[in-house]
């Protein structure tokens, strides 16, 4: 079964950054979307970033679009959120997600591996 371990979160001003990682062990074959969420006090969960299977495609909720960067380092196992221009607002759970690929796109699906998250906390 996929296991996946998220590292980096903490207490941050605004305006400052902070770089997620997701350790992945445990795949078969196969590809993989690879994606981060997270949950906001009060809201729903919220898709953060994406990327496709074969790493040529990133997706972005509007909300973080031009501050967040997502990437991976397979030959690690790695995959990275780099957090920029951090805002109060990005306060949450953030949670490393993957679903094994079959086809189509890797944005807005269900996904059915989740890591135990990491709390980030933006303060003003």
């Amino acid at each position: 079964q996929v296991q996946l371990v998220e590292s980096g979160g903490g207490s941050v001003q605004a305006g400052g950054s902070l770089r997620l990682s997701c350790a992945a062990s445990g795949y078969t074959s196969g590809s993989y979307c690879m994606g981060w969420f997270r949950q906001v006090p009060g809201k729903e969960r919220e898709r953060v970033a994406g990327i496709s299977a074969r790493g040529l495609t990133t997706y972005y909720a509007d909300t973080v679009k031009g501050r967040f960067t997502i990437s991976q380092d397979k030959a690690k196992n790695t995959l990275y959120l780099q957090m920029n221009s951090l805002k109060p607002e990005d306060t949450g759970m953030y949670y490393c997600a993957a679903d094994r690929w079959t086809g189509g796109s890797c944005w807005g699906r269900p996904y059915n591996f989740w890591g135990q998250g990491t709390q980030i906390t933006v303060s003003s």
